[in-house]
């Protein structure tokens, strides 16, 4: 059992979400961060998709009411374990009644707190995430507060001791990422060549800017107006994480995790699916540079973030062989 001593941290339960309900305006929620849950699940021996805490760039305090293999993974949170600092990106056990303190992180947004037999909450139409717009999933439909009680699963083996990685934005980094800017690949979208030609070219050469309207629904950008052609009127049509839209005379908006199922506004990019956790760790405030790229760049990505992935399921089954 795990007690949440704070409130206000806007923390919730995801796993990797639900699929196969947009048809029916049920969004797929989720972890902003899929690669980062996958890592803390592993360092704990879980199911890469099973249901974790998900920090959203605020403090959180919790205690173990049991002892637990716990580990914590994403953007670079300073942590403590009843007052120790915590190597980021790691797991580490933690006996019975400690408490674990997330400060703000000074690198990325999002960490996720995953902990050995996963949090027991109900599946909700084949996930455990919380959907907040529909309040549903998760912990009650809703973030968590102060004096929540989570259950966890029966951990399947003993609990192992003090290991960690090296975090993707290390491993994965893309030539002239920097502190405060972040490159992101995109494919041209249905509506591109829609878009002026002044505006096409904006789009590229832009540092966008995260603005604080952003939240897990998407992130809308600031920085020059993209302008079509010709004014063009839509139907609605289907959305799925990593859409750009762009509203008439507007800047971008990218479609995350809580995105609306349908929207009728035109789309002159998406974010390739291998990028998706690099728009998600950029903080507020900071700037997202866009990569065109095409199809076969995409697949190419993919490839490199699923051998990166590999890489560090050999590593974490090493460090177990070795009793770490």
């Amino acid at each position: 059992m795990i007690e949440i001593l704070d409130d206000d941290s806007q923390a919730s339960i995801q796993d990797r979400g639900r699929f196969g309900w947009r048809a029916i305006g049920v969004g797929s929620s989720g972890a902003m961060d899929a690669l980062a849950l996958e890592r803390a699940n592993l360092l704990v021996g879980n199911a890469a998709d099973a249901a974790a805490i998900e920090i959203p760039g605020t403090p959180l305090r919790v205690r173990f009411r049991t002892a637990v293999q716990f580990a914590l993974v994403g953007a670079g949170a300073a942590a403590k374990l009843d007052g120790r600092e915590l190597l980021p990106d790691s797991t580490s056990p933690a006996h019975a009644d400690a408490e674990l303190q997330v400060e703000r992180p000074s690198v990325g947004t999002y960490s996720y707190l995953a902990i050995r037999g996963g949090f027991e909450v109900p599946v909700v139409l084949g996930s455990r995430s919380t959907h907040l717009r529909g309040v549903f999933g998760g912990h009650e439909g809703r973030v968590l507060a102060r004096g929540d009680l989570l259950a966890h699963g029966p951990a399947n083996a003993d609990a192992k001791g003090v290991f960690g990685l090296t975090p993707p934005r290390t491993t994965l980094a893309l030539p002239g990422d920097a502190p405060g800017i972040a490159h992101v690949r995109v494919l041209p979208a249905a509506e591109y060549d829609r878009f002026a030609h002044a505006s096409r070219a904006a789009f590229w050469t832009t540092a966008w800017k995260i603005s604080a309207q952003s939240n897990r629904s998407g992130y809308r950008l600031i920085g020059p107006n993209l302008d079509l052609e010709t004014p063009l009127e839509m139907r609605s049509h289907g959305l799925l994480p990593g859409v750009i839209q762009a509203p008439n005379g507007g800047t971008p908006i990218i479609q995350l995790a809580d995105a609306f199922t349908a929207g009728g506004y035109p789309k002159i990019g998406t974010v390739i699916a291998a990028d998706l956790w690099r728009v998600a760790q950029a903080p507020l405030g900071s700037a997202l540079r866009f990569v065109q790229v095409d199809y076969a760049a995409a697949r190419a990505a993919q490839a490199v973030l699923d051998a990166d992935r590999a890489r560090v399921r050999m590593w974490i089954d090493l460090c177990r062989g070795l009793g770490a």
